[in-house]
């Protein structure tokens, strides 16, 4: 099974991703979100995760604190495979459910992927990555996510380099500037770059 209108969409953390899929659908396109289904997919999967972490990963509400398996799936890799393996076939599975809809419109469409890369496995042609420095990414996470800089810097490494990540992709946004020039970079690329159907 192929996705033919599907572009996915990936940069590192705190590179921007999540700017471009709001202006996105600001321009009327869809936006399939992995985050967005992750979250629901942990909640769903909760006993499964709380019986491999135990229950430190719970909040108050009876909930998984995504802060606290957080701070344990990003110092021990292991443990972050360990998650990966129960939460992606249930996150990828809903995604192809999602995407085969719009499928049908016959229409590109995008899919939010931040591991698109990394998991190779999602059967889509196109991509396009949101790149940055990892000076401003550190930036962003430490103010968006109130993280130590170590904290950071661990969940930076746990993704595939960036200047990796730019050798693969078809098409890369530099998101170092301003939210206008971001903004004008996107319209450059739907303009000019989109994928022709």
């Amino acid at each position: 099974m192929s996705l033919k209108y599907a572009i996915a969409l990936s940069g590192g953390i705190g590179s921007g991703k999540s700017t471009i899929a709001s202006l996105l659908r600001l321009y009327g396109y869809c936006v399939i979100c992995a985050d967005s289904i992750a979250h629901k997919v942990l909640d769903e999967s909760k006993e499964s995760v709380v019986a491999k972490f135990g229950n430190e990963i719970l909040g108050s509400d009876g909930k998984i604190a995504r802060k606290k398996l957080g701070k344990i799936v990003f110092s021990h890799a292991s443990l972050r495979k360990e998650l990966e393996v129960i939460l992606h076939p249930k996150i990828r599975a809903e995604i192809l459910i999602q995407a085969q809809a719009q499928e049908l419109k016959k229409i590109p469409y995008f899919v939010d992927i931040p591991l698109f890369f990394e998991c190779g496995d999602y059967p889509i042609a196109h991509s396009l990555l949101i790149a940055t420095t990892q000076e401003l990414q550190i930036q962003r996470l430490k103010k968006r996510d109130s993280l130590s800089e170590k904290e950071v810097i661990s969940r930076i490494k746990a993704q595939m380099p960036l200047e990796q990540k730019r050798v693969m992709a078809d098409y890369v946004i530099e998101n170092c500037g301003s939210l206008e020039s971001l903004q004008q970079e996107l319209e450059c690329y739907l303009r000019e770059h989109l994928p022709q159907f």
